[in-house]
């Protein structure tokens, strides 16, 4: 019997999480800083995997990503939100970090938004 093909990308997306899972982890004085990219909006957050815990998140639906950036998923709009997070983090006294990007390859707004973090001075 033929699988549907949104079966088909479900699964792949599923394995593509789970291998990089394997490998990154996220603890309280490191977190792991997830990005989540949908067609629409921009989504990152920075978990710790021992408590399961989320300790800062930003994305592009909040007021304070729109006061600052016009538009929200473009390059410029993807490089303040990595801003936001790291001087979010920063405010909590955490500096090293353990960048997740998901099952979006690492180009483009995921680029942007990992060196816009790395200039906000956090480490990875």
């Amino acid at each position: 019997m033929h699988k549907d093909k949104t079966i088909i990308k479900k699964e792949s997306k599923a394995r593509i999480r789970k291998r990089i899972r394997k490998t990154v982890r996220g603890t309280a004085d490191r977190p792991r800083v997830h990005v989540f990219k949908s067609n629409r909006y921009v989504y990152t957050q920075a978990v710790n995997d021992t408590d399961g815990r989320i300790l800062a998140s930003a994305s592009t639906l909040e007021k304070a990503f729109r006061e600052e950036a016009k538009n929200m998923k473009n390059l410029a709009g993807c490089e303040k939100l990595g801003e936001i997070l790291a001087r979010r983090l920063k405010d909590m006294n955490i500096g090293q970090i353990v960048f997740d990007r998901g099952i979006a390859p690492y180009h483009g707004r995921i680029k942007a938004v990992a060196e816009a973090m790395r200039k906000g001075g956090l480490v990875f």
